[in-house]
């Protein structure tokens, strides 16, 4: 990372001399790639970073925060980060194994034991791991409904997941389930004696100065979430796309499925920590050998992901699920191309992304607000920010 360092220091010394002063570097090519998306009404407007453990190598933001408003995006916008919440989730069963408190390969009905008597589609006890609910094997049913949207915790959800019908043998495929992220969240509690949001906060955002990372946005943190945006399919504008009512509001269960508000750089520092093998700045936040769990694949030969069907490239067998994220096995054209074998991170459901290549030592932050992509994770914006950073840093 030597060459990239004396790279990033070069594009300050150029600002300097042209009598700027940058809040913070910017990679040649990047804002340009944001720019061309936001004028072709893909988004309204972005914030980038690309970073190493211990720099900023790139920080821009593009566009509009609020195109009505005419509010442009700052680096101080918030962003509902829906499914990047996730690895925040596994990473909080992690520090409590690194604690010997539980075992990922512990049975859930250990913590609940509600659920020794969940019976799986062909009447056998589920016997559930907590392996099995963060990589999405477990099969267990979604808690959806009226009933759902009346929690007001998460133990208010054990009854509901209880009560869905399982989906199919735990281990025997891979299907994408709200409900085993949420049940991870509710044994952190039980472990911990205190609420998820609490234990996160006091866990992982303080340490890592995660200062605006919630569940809970207050008066002032939601005055600055940038719009989402959905596009019109007749017209290819973008017009404001309706809150999700379950996420964000007190008096909700804090889930770790999708319920985290943060900034780019706040979700950065996660991703910092991550790189330096569960240090940043000196405060140790998970050991090594929790950051390899969240970054190893636990699915074996599963078919995994995102890009499963003909649409996305049927990409399956390039990735597998640890604990709480996406691992990419072997790269593929797109989306991927730019990322080593062993590349790991998540997407979330309005377009946000976090993506850590331990190989080269970076990791790639992409903040915007777009509710109707056909997949987050394949979007043009993904690839296009990702493939200038990428061929920035090669330079």
């Amino acid at each position: 990372m030597k060459a990239t360092r004396h790279r990033s220091a070069a594009v300050l010394f150029a600002a300097l001399s042209a009598g700027a002063l940058p809040a913070a570097p910017v990679l040649r090519g990047v804002g340009a790639a944001m720019r061309d998306v936001v004028e072709r009404r893909e988004i309204a407007g972005a914030v980038t970073m690309v970073v190493t453990a211990e720099q900023v190598l790139h920080q821009e933001s593009t566009g509009m925060a609020d195109l009505a408003a005419r509010k442009p995006m700052t680096s101080e916008a918030l962003f509902w980060i829906a499914s990047m919440t996730k690895p925040v989730t596994g990473a909080a069963i992690l520090i409590l194994q690194d604690e010997g408190k539980l075992s990922v390969d512990d049975p859930v009905a250990k913590y609940i034991p509600d659920f020794t008597a969940l019976k799986t589609p062909s009447g056998r006890p589920a016997n559930l791991t907590i392996t099995q609910i963060l990589s999405h094997t477990s099969g267990l049913g979604e808690a959806s409904g009226p009933a759902a949207l009346e929690a007001r915790t998460l133990a208010d959800l054990v009854p509901l997941w209880l009560a869905a019908q399982m989906q199919f043998e735990p281990g025997a495929q891979w299907k994408y389930c709200q409900s085993g992220i949420n049940l991870a969240g509710r044994i952190v509690e039980v472990v911990s004696g205190k609420p998820f949001d609490v234990f996160v906060r006091e866990r992982i955002f303080v340490p890592l100065g995660m200062k605006d990372a919630t569940f809970y946005p207050d008066e002032g943190q939601r005055a600055r979430i940038a719009t989402g945006y959905a596009r019109k399919k007749e017209t290819g504008g973008l017009e404001p796309a309706p809150a999700r009512a379950e996420f964000g509001r007190p008096g909700r269960p804090p889930l770790g499925n999708a319920g985290l508000f943060c900034s780019a750089d706040d979700y950065a520092r996660f991703c910092q920590m991550l790189l330096g093998g569960g240090v940043r700045e000196g405060k140790r936040v998970l050991s090594a050998k929790a950051v390899k769990a969240l970054a190893s694949a636990v699915t074996g030969d599963l078919p995994t992901g995102f890009f499963q069907n003909e649409t996305f490239g049927k990409h399956g067998a390039n990735y597998g699920w640890g604990i709480g994220t996406c691992v990419l096995k072997a790269p593929h054209a797109g989306a991927a191309e730019m990322l080593s074998p062993g590349s790991y991170g998540h997407g979330g459901a309005w377009g946000t992304q976090a993506w850590i290549d331990p190989a080269k030592g970076v990791a790639y932050i992409l903040m915007v607000q777009r509710a109707n992509f056909p997949n987050s994770d394949a979007s043009d914006v993904r690839v296009a920010f990702q493939r200038a950073a990428a061929a920035a840093i090669r330079r």
